[in-house]
Protein backbone atom coordinates (compact mmCIF):
# COMPACT_ATOMS: atom_id res chain seq x y z
CA UNK A 1 0.00 0.00 0.00
CA UNK A 2 1.46 3.30 -0.60
CA UNK A 3 2.18 5.91 2.24
CA UNK A 4 -0.39 8.37 0.76
CA UNK A 5 -3.06 5.97 1.52
CA UNK A 6 -2.46 6.18 4.76
CA UNK A 7 -3.86 9.91 4.97
CA UNK A 8 -7.12 10.80 5.43
CA UNK A 9 -7.16 14.29 4.88
CA UNK A 10 -6.43 15.65 1.45
CA UNK A 11 -4.51 18.19 2.35
CA UNK A 12 -1.78 16.19 3.53
CA UNK A 13 -2.28 13.91 0.49
CA UNK A 14 -1.70 17.10 -1.60
CA UNK A 15 1.09 17.76 0.52
CA UNK A 16 2.79 14.68 0.20
CA UNK A 17 2.08 14.72 -3.64
CA UNK A 18 3.81 17.83 -4.30
CA UNK A 19 6.79 16.81 -2.29
CA UNK A 20 7.20 13.74 -4.21
CA UNK A 21 6.75 15.83 -7.56
CA UNK A 22 9.56 18.18 -5.83
CA UNK A 23 11.64 14.91 -5.25
CA UNK A 24 10.97 13.62 -8.62
CA UNK A 25 11.99 17.04 -10.80
CA UNK A 26 15.16 16.94 -8.41
CA UNK A 27 15.80 13.94 -9.01
CA UNK A 28 15.60 13.74 -12.97
CA UNK A 29 18.86 14.49 -13.89
CA UNK A 30 20.17 11.44 -12.32
CA UNK A 31 21.65 13.02 -9.16
CA UNK A 32 20.32 15.56 -6.30
CA UNK A 33 22.54 18.50 -6.34
CA UNK A 34 23.24 20.06 -2.74
CA UNK A 35 21.53 22.87 -3.96
CA UNK A 36 18.15 20.72 -4.33
CA UNK A 37 18.61 18.76 -1.32
CA UNK A 38 18.81 21.99 0.27
CA UNK A 39 15.80 23.02 -1.02
CA UNK A 40 13.84 19.56 -0.83
CA UNK A 41 14.82 20.24 3.16
CA UNK A 42 13.39 23.41 3.47
CA UNK A 43 10.06 22.13 1.05
CA UNK A 44 9.24 19.37 3.43
CA UNK A 45 9.25 21.56 6.75
CA UNK A 46 7.11 23.67 4.88
CA UNK A 47 4.84 20.97 3.56
CA UNK A 48 5.25 19.25 7.07
CA UNK A 49 6.70 16.34 5.40
CA UNK A 50 7.90 13.61 8.20
CA UNK A 51 11.34 12.14 8.05
CA UNK A 52 10.34 8.71 7.28
CA UNK A 53 7.96 9.82 4.35
CA UNK A 54 11.38 12.00 3.36
CA UNK A 55 12.69 8.98 3.16
CA UNK A 56 10.50 7.09 1.77
CA UNK A 57 9.90 9.04 -1.46
CA UNK A 58 13.87 9.64 -2.01
CA UNK A 59 13.96 5.92 -2.41
CA UNK A 60 10.60 5.38 -4.88
CA UNK A 61 9.29 6.21 -8.13
CA UNK A 62 6.94 8.38 -7.41
CA UNK A 63 3.74 6.90 -6.95
CA UNK A 64 1.68 9.51 -5.92
CA UNK A 65 -0.96 11.28 -7.98
CA UNK A 66 -1.28 15.20 -8.87
CA UNK A 67 -3.58 16.35 -6.84
CA UNK A 68 -5.24 19.42 -8.48
CA UNK A 69 -6.26 22.38 -6.88
CA UNK A 70 -9.98 24.79 -7.71
CA UNK A 71 -8.23 27.52 -6.66
CA UNK A 72 -5.49 29.41 -9.64
CA UNK A 73 -3.28 30.93 -6.62
CA UNK A 74 -2.32 27.72 -5.04
CA UNK A 75 -2.23 26.46 -8.54
CA UNK A 76 0.41 28.81 -9.11
CA UNK A 77 2.21 28.67 -5.56
CA UNK A 78 3.02 24.78 -6.70
CA UNK A 79 4.53 25.81 -9.95
CA UNK A 80 6.10 27.89 -8.15
CA UNK A 81 7.75 25.72 -6.06
CA UNK A 82 8.53 23.14 -8.80
CA UNK A 83 10.51 26.29 -10.88
CA UNK A 84 12.58 26.92 -7.56
CA UNK A 85 13.80 23.05 -7.16
CA UNK A 86 14.49 22.75 -10.99
CA UNK A 87 16.31 26.40 -11.14
CA UNK A 88 18.85 25.39 -7.79
CA UNK A 89 21.18 24.65 -10.47
CA UNK A 90 20.52 27.55 -12.63
CA UNK A 91 19.30 25.84 -15.40
CA UNK A 92 16.43 23.57 -16.56
CA UNK A 93 16.68 20.51 -18.75
CA UNK A 94 14.55 18.44 -21.32
CA UNK A 95 13.17 16.05 -18.67
CA UNK A 96 12.20 18.39 -16.20
CA UNK A 97 10.55 20.51 -18.90
CA UNK A 98 8.60 17.44 -19.68
CA UNK A 99 7.78 16.19 -16.34
CA UNK A 100 6.28 20.25 -15.04
CA UNK A 101 4.33 20.37 -18.38
CA UNK A 102 2.91 17.64 -17.46
CA UNK A 103 2.39 18.44 -13.60
CA UNK A 104 1.01 21.50 -14.36
CA UNK A 105 -1.62 20.18 -16.86
CA UNK A 106 -2.34 17.80 -13.93
CA UNK A 107 -2.88 21.04 -11.64
CA UNK A 108 -5.90 21.55 -13.85
CA UNK A 109 -4.16 24.07 -15.93
CA UNK A 110 -5.30 23.61 -19.76
CA UNK A 111 -2.46 22.59 -22.14
CA UNK A 112 -2.57 26.25 -24.32
CA UNK A 113 -2.24 27.96 -20.69
CA UNK A 114 0.55 25.57 -19.64
CA UNK A 115 2.47 26.17 -22.42
CA UNK A 116 2.17 30.79 -22.04
CA UNK A 117 2.90 29.57 -18.07
CA UNK A 118 5.93 27.78 -18.55
CA UNK A 119 7.54 29.78 -21.22
CA UNK A 120 7.50 33.02 -19.25
CA UNK A 121 8.19 31.22 -15.86
CA UNK A 122 11.17 29.50 -17.91
CA UNK A 123 11.76 33.56 -19.02
CA UNK A 124 11.67 34.94 -15.48
CA UNK A 125 13.57 31.82 -13.41
CA UNK A 126 16.53 32.20 -16.29
CA UNK A 127 16.86 35.74 -16.34
CA UNK A 128 15.76 36.44 -19.99
CA UNK A 129 12.59 38.77 -19.78
CA UNK A 130 12.81 42.05 -21.77
CA UNK A 131 12.60 45.33 -19.95
CA UNK A 132 8.84 45.66 -20.26
CA UNK A 133 7.60 42.49 -18.36
CA UNK A 134 10.75 43.50 -15.51
CA UNK A 135 8.68 46.61 -15.36
CA UNK A 136 5.26 45.14 -15.04
CA UNK A 137 6.45 42.72 -12.39
CA UNK A 138 7.61 45.16 -10.30
CA UNK A 139 5.07 47.66 -10.34
CA UNK A 140 1.94 45.01 -10.46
Amino acid sequence: MPIIDLYTTSEQRRNLAHFATLASLAAVDGEVSAREKSLLDSFATKLSITKEEYKEVMKKSNKYPIQPYNNEEERYERLYDLFRIIYADHSIEDEQMTLIKKYAIGLGFPSKKANKILEKSVAIFSGKIDFKDYLYILKS
